[in-house]
């Protein structure tokens, strides 16, 4: 193996070390965030870390940021369909009640009391 070929490589582990020791700080910060009892903060560290986090991977682990661009068309319209089912789902899911259907039994007694 020549010298560059293998310096190159020893930086490409150095590289996913850094990489690593961020995303166990991350984990860390997601476990210890819904300890302090503030609802923000928990959803914060619930989610907007783990956004973080998994573009991280995605970016440095699967190398998405070097494939050939219809990777990225395909990933923008897995998220599309992703959302467009979330949207049309949603209206259904959240209500506690509609016409001709009732939620079961346990999610009733959990139902807020305005509805």
């Amino acid at each position: 193996m020549s010298e560059p070929a293998a310096e190159h490589a020893h930086h490409d582990d150095s590289h996913y070390w850094k990489i690593y020791g961020i995303l166990l700080a991350l984990l860390v910060v997601s476990i210890i965030g819904p300890e302090l009892g503030i609802r923000a903060v928990t959803l914060i560290t619930a989610f907007g870390i783990a956004i973080v986090k998994a573009y991280m991977v995605a970016k440095n682990f699967m190398h998405l940021n070097i494939e050939a661009r219809y990777i990225t068309y395909l990933l923008v319209t897995m998220l599309v369909f992703m959302l467009l089912f979330f949207a049309a789902v949603a209206p259904d899911v959240m209500k506690w009640d509609g016409t001709n259907w009732v939620k079961p039994f346990v999610a009733q007694e959990s139902a807020p009391a305005d509805h």
